[in-house]
């Protein structure tokens, strides 16, 4: 689960990050009183989606306006709100269709010396929680890790001992701090290691974490991500959930507890099992086409949820056809035909249909199958009903 910049920073200032003042608002009116309420001076006006890069992003009916701009009175903050507000911003990782901007992040100014970049993630090959920072912040860590790797330093921390205050205060001075900034940074990194392991996250940024012309360090951006599978432990951060920043469909899918991940390919995937969903998506791009989405239904699905993951794909205007791949271990491939008859049958099937089943009971699946009349393609094996369903589409496509 992500959350928005504001709703970051106000997590990390309990856990001890130095963060700027600032106050969220949602109309123009409410920017440029918060302005006046921040000094009236210098401030900074950002839009909040579940995206990076708005600096460098742009509006689709503003091309010359970004997401983040600085105002230097009232008026001005309210001007650039107008501009902004109920948009659509465009960024590197929001793709072309962008996201609209529906909450602002009014805040105040600072003198900025230099630019740090400094972060916390999980390495799945060490097993352990990596801190990640540089002296070449306010770039992105994939642009910085292409041009100049070097400049990026790592610690890993071990999980029995926590992080030592020697490994932070080794990573500043290999980014360059000195004196007090040393120990400084050591209290940023010990702060954000506290949020981190405390509240189950899978990823805490600030780019840049700035050091000011006053000798300080402050977060001027922060981004915090969560492993969903530890939110039932912390229930305050469920508030901290924007809906109307996730796919309606992921958000569908969490409902009839699916897993499922939205792609811009045009090939829907229904598969039970993790690893089987992605052998099925690579096979999918060998024979020439895209996965729609990741689709997996889970071990023991029900015909609710077999018809709820068709409403899902069908739902998509991009899909050219589906392919259906279960193998039938503790699901019955009996049970699985059958909730598949049924929610073809009630949603109505538009794009071609292939159909694979394997394991238990599937003679007795595909006699249900070949019963019910359903307009479906029968495959033998994997490859077998990845090439089926490239052909009908490219058919269909063709016709």
């Amino acid at each position: 689960m992500n959350i928005h910049e504001y709703q970051a920073k106000a997590v990390l200032k309990s856990y001890g990050m130095p963060v700027l003042a600032g106050q969220v608002v949602q109309s123009p009116d409410e920017a440029r009183d918060a302005v006046r309420a921040l000094g009236g001076k210098l401030c900074v006006v950002k839009a909040q989606i579940h995206a990076g890069g708005r600096g460098k992003g742009h509006f689709l009916d503003h091309p010359d306006l970004g997401g983040v701009k600085l105002v230097h009175s009232p008026d001005e903050a309210k001007a650039v709100a107008y501009d902004m507000l109920d948009r659509v911003l465009v960024t590197k990782q929001t793709g072309p269709k962008g996201r609209v901007v529906h909450k602002l992040y009014v805040e105040a100014g600072c003198d900025i010396e230099r630019e740090l970049y400094f972060s916390l993630l999980v390495d799945r090959t060490l097993r352990r929680i990596v801190i990640v920072a540089s002296d070449a912040g306010g770039t992105s860590i994939e642009d910085m890790a292409a041009k100049t790797p070097e400049k990026i330093h790592k610690v890993s921390v071990d999980p029995a001992l926590g992080l030592a205050d020697h490994q932070a205060r080794e990573l500043a001075t290999r980014i360059g701090l000195h004196g007090p900034l040393i120990n400084g940074f050591a209290k940023v990194a010990r702060s954000a290691y506290e949020a981190f392991v405390a509240l189950d996250a899978s990823l805490v940024e600030t780019n840049p974490l700035v050091v000011t012309k006053q000798g300080d360090l402050v977060a001027l951006d922060a981004k915090m991500a969560f492993d969903d599978n530890g939110l039932f432990r912390h229930r305050e951060l469920l508030e901290l959930r924007d809906e109307s920043e996730e796919d309606p469909r992921e958000r569908e899918a969490e409902r009839f507890g699916l897993s499922y991940v939205g792609l811009d390919g045009t090939i829907g995937c229904m598969v039970n099992g993790a690893g089987l969903a992605m052998a099925t998506m690579d096979i999918i791009r060998e024979e020439g086409e895209n996965p729609a989405n990741f689709l997996d239904v889970g071990g023991g699905a029900s015909k609710e949820k077999v018809a709820a993951a068709f409403r899902i794909l069908l739902a998509d205007p991009h899909i050219e056809g589906i392919l259906v791949n279960i193998f039938g271990g503790i699901m019955r491939c009996d049970l699985i035909a059958g909730a598949v008859i049924d929610a073809c049958q009630k949603t109505g099937c538009r794009v071609p249909l292939v159909i694979r089943l394997a394991g238990t009971r599937v003679k007795e699946g595909m006699a249900l199958i070949e019963k019910s009349g359903l307009d479906a393609i029968v495959a033998t094996d994997l490859g077998d009903a990845a090439r089926k369903i490239v052909a009908a589409v490219r058919a269909r496509r063709a016709a």
